[in-house]
């Protein structure tokens, strides 16, 4: 890390110590995702946060998926996605990059948003997806880190409804009554990924959410380990054994994996150190889903 950037990391780190239980380690965090750019409040900073961000940090369910449930309280976060350096879903990402934005003086709200990628259609499911607002003077932007496979690699312009580019897909975001929607074109199609309202959630907001996610038999991450990275190259994603590589330009690879793949995948892709007790897991991804 540059010394310009230590001191600006230790002096608003320095400043929220003690006073603030939401504060966060900003020269740990910068060093967790690899980041030694400028630091501005501008569109230029948020867009390489973002993409560090998503390329250090996998978006991974290990402790939902083995019953270990999410603590989702900053010092808990911080410890496993900084301190461990694990990953996590939603509330864990975007938490997480909410308070360094919020600690950096960006003006960032949370959202609501209900997510339609994969659900039955006419069987909505309950709003339990974290993303976030961030405004830059008189514009405003979603800016997401915690969606998985197909969480947007930039920051996206909010009153803007004709596609915007990415690193990786295109997006859009339309209206739809009192909600906006965000689609991504996947495959020569438009995919409706999740909509949202601009009302701003409080942190006790996302408690029952949490809790219904991590735990309820119904809820995806408990069915089958997720995990995701996106790097300047290539997006990866694994769910179940079921591992799909999307590169710009290129061919979707989808391949089915063994076990031993599994772990290897989670530690090569994902960055994941493999943990003892995770093994009985991946054997039981590796069996169950290979009879389906």
């Amino acid at each position: 890390m540059d010394v310009a950037l230590h001191e600006t990391a230790a002096r608003v780190a320095g400043a929220l110590a003690g006073r603030d239980p939401e504060g966060v380690d900003l020269a740990a965090y910068f060093a967790r995702i690899g980041y030694s750019g400028p630091v501005g409040l501008d569109l230029e900073t948020l867009r390489a946060l973002v993409a560090a961000h998503m390329s250090a940090i996998p978006f991974e369910n290990l402790d939902v998926v083995a019953g270990k449930g999410v603590d989702i309280s900053a010092r808990s976060v911080d410890a496993k996605l900084i301190g461990a350096r694990r990953g996590g879903y939603c509330y864990e990402q975007n938490g997480l990059f909410k308070r360094v934005l919020a600690a950096l003086g960006f003006e960032v709200d949370a959202l609501m948003a209900r997510v339609l990628l994969n659900q039955e259609p006419g069987r909505p499911m309950g709003r339990s997806h974290m993303t976030l607002k961030v405004t830059l003077g008189d514009e405003a932007h979603l800016v997401d880190v915690g969606f998985g496979g197909y969480g947007p690699a930039a920051p996206l312009r909010l009153a803007v409804e004709s596609p915007q580019e990415t690193p990786h897909e295109l997006y859009r975001l339309s209206g739809y009554g009192p909600l906006l929607r965000l689609e991504a074109e996947t495959e020569g199609r438009w995919t409706p990924l999740y909509e949202f309202s601009g009302e701003i959630q409080l942190p006790v907001d996302y408690l029952a959410a949490n809790w219904f996610t991590s735990t309820h038999p119904s809820s995806f991450f408990t069915r089958q380990i997720v995990a995701a990275r996106t790097t300047s190259e290539a997006r990866y994603a694994l769910y179940g054994r079921r591992l799909t590589i999307r590169r710009p330009g290129a061919e979707v690879e989808r391949r089915e994996l063994t076990a031993e793949e599994i772990g290897r995948a989670l530690h090569e892709l994902f960055l994941l150190k493999v943990e003892p007790e995770w093994a009985p897991l991946i054997e039981r991804t590796a069996r169950e889903d290979a009879g389906r």
